[in-house]
């Protein structure tokens, strides 16, 4: 293997994840209703987008789009949250907050240590049990 080759295989990626972006005609209440399940501070409310940070520390942005289509799960090419509840009972507090909230329940459920939920613009988020490992 060449020095250049081992540098790029074991370079650092100089990239990290600072937000995601989602597409709602009503951004505000996308934004809040995300501040109001995660905790956080409003960066910005602007007319064509809402950006908050969410107390893990990733920033979500709320783009005003007029047409949004609301996206259908479960389908395919879908981007989601995954949030973690600390416990089997804590899942079912969780899910009954986000309802409280806004969001609704998906039809179809994946599994018992996953709940599958749509945010005010239809947007899927999942709340679950299951951590990736450290």
């Amino acid at each position: 293997m060449t020095a250049r080759l081992a540098s790029i295989l074991t370079a650092v990626p100089p990239l990290r994840v600072v937000g995601l972006s989602l597409d709602s005609a009503d951004p505000e209440t996308l934004a809040q209703f995300y501040l109001d399940l995660l905790g956080g501070k409003t960066l910005w409310r602007k007319e064509s987008s809402v950006g908050v940070r969410i107390s893990s520390g990733l920033a979500l942005i709320a783009h005003r789009v007029p047409d949004h289509q609301r996206p259908v799960w479960p389908g395919s090419s879908i981007v989601h949250l995954d949030l973690a509840a600390d416990d089997e009972r804590d899942l079912d507090e969780c899910v009954d907050r986000a309802v409280e909230l806004g969001a609704t329940v998906a039809p179809m459920q994946p599994g018992d240590r996953w709940r599958v939920l749509l945010d005010p613009s239809g947007h899927p988020f999942c709340i679950t049990t299951v951590t990736p490992p450290e």
